[in-house]
């Protein structure tokens, strides 16, 4: 078996479409696919039908995936323990890292600013306004 990618997939519990403005404004997102649960099924209940069934975004190489949840718009119940993600992004230009890290923390959490690491980058991590959380790291060239 060869892995040729693995994509995060968020579950934003009826908060879809204001996440996937907040991802095109930060990081610059393009909106590759977009469906609604009305699209899927036209006699789905009035509440959910503009719901965000899956969507995927791309920025750069990277691509994105979300949805509302269930049919409901909640998202599915947890198992056993916690499970903890975060979405790290390897990013190229220390400007634009800083100007999309800025961009997500507004409303959101900074866990560590961004800032010079040991190991020769700049790293921080926060957590957006829906709970998800983010880490940033970028190569420093030498000088």
């Amino acid at each position: 078996m060869t892995i040729k990618t693995a994509t995060p997939y968020l579950i934003l519990s009826g908060k879809a479409e204001q996440a996937i403005v907040l991802y095109q404004r930060a990081l610059g997102a393009t909106v590759e696919t977009k469906m609604r649960f009305g699209d899927m099924d036209p006699n789905c209940p009035a509440a959910t039908k503009d719901k965000v069934m899956h969507a995927l975004l791309r920025f750069g190489s990277a691509t994105l995936m979300l949805s509302d949840g269930g049919g409901d718009g909640s998202a599915p119940t947890p198992g056993v323990g916690n499970v903890n993600v975060e979405v790290a992004l390897d990013i190229s230009d220390a400007d634009e890292a800083r100007r999309c890290f800025d961009a997500l923390g507004v409303q959101g959490k900074v866990t560590m600013p961004l800032s010079p690491a040991p190991w020769g980058a700049l790293f921080g991590s926060l957590t957006d306004q829906f709970g998800i959380q983010w880490m940033f790291n970028v190569e420093l060239k030498p000088a």
